[in-house]
């Protein structure tokens, strides 16, 4: 497996200004949250890019993309279909190719040099099946998230074969069907926006759809169908992600991104003083 292509969602009409804020990077520059995803997808080796936007932003996509906007197709979602119908969309760019899929609201900061997408798309080719990347979370945030079910494989690795995946799943549900030995009480592997998929999760979205009459159509059903069909793993990359759309997650990123990069001391003293004057 080789993944060479990027498919990035930003088509929700309740978020659709979300991937076009501006925040500063771990090197002190300003660059959208867009520009920020492409530049970690093109840092784990991906080549074309397509994101997927709602009609007449294809503009303003555009220009956030910085240096990478000649690398990028923009398809547009003509009808909210759901989130499965977005990443649908991406099917003629996608080409029969692997790929990595990425959300436009999420950004991602890992915990040493090698970025989330790079530990991701690594762990894809080197075991030649399809990967999506998972955070520890605990169970209050569960209505907020895919969540997966599964067991250990991996080792020393934390590397999941997934057997269960439910959107969004209660606290209760998620007991019943997705605890994951060797993860402490209250906590649940749920997704990190981040996936690197295969084109026959077009086929599994397309059978979705046809099922949905009319009721858009989910990712995590195709997921959880992909997981009967063929080994499918998940991986607790060493990261975190910030759901920009979250409350305060535009704040949060912002913090994680400084506080990983550069101006670490400044983004410090400055907090410790706005601390101390409350």
């Amino acid at each position: 497996m080789k993944v060479r292509k990027a498919l990035i969602t930003a088509a929700n009409p309740r978020q659709r200004t979300l991937p076009l804020q501006m925040l500063i990077d771990q090197q002190g520059a300003s660059k959208s949250a867009l520009q920020i995803v492409l530049e970690e997808a093109a840092a784990a080796g991906v080549e074309e890019f397509c994101v997927v936007v709602c009609p007449g932003d294809e503009s303003a996509y555009s220009a956030a993309s910085g240096a990478l906007r000649d690398r990028v197709r923009f398809v547009v979602q003509r009808n909210p279909g759901g989130y499965g119908h977005a990443v649908l969309c991406g099917r003629e760019f996608i080409n029969g190719e692997a790929f990595l899929h990425l959300v436009g609201d999420h950004l991602h900061v890992a915990n040493g040099p090698t970025s989330c997408a790079r530990q991701l798309v690594g762990i894809a080719e080197s075991e030649d099946a399809p990967v999506s990347a998972v955070q520890p979370t605990h169970e209050s945030l569960l209505t907020a998230y895919g969540t997966v079910g599964g067991r250990l494989v991996g080792g020393e690795r934390p590397l999941y074969q997934i057997e269960t995946v439910l959107e969004k799943p209660t606290p209760t549900v998620a007991e019943q069907q997705l605890l994951v030995p060797g993860l402490r009480a209250g906590y649940y592997l749920c997704f990190f926006g981040m996936h690197v998929l295969l084109p026959e999760i077009f086929d599994l979205l397309t059978e979705q759809g046809a099922a949905a009459s009319g009721r858009p159509v989910g990712l995590s059903p195709a997921l959880h169908a992909l997981a009967a069909r063929r080994r499918y793993l998940a991986f607790n990359v060493a990261g975190r992600r910030y759901d920009i759309g979250a409350p305060y997650g535009l704040l949060f990123a912002q913090l994680a991104l400084t506080l990983a990069g550069r101006d670490r001391d400044r983004m410090l003293t400055q907090l410790v003083e706005l601390l101390a004057t409350r």
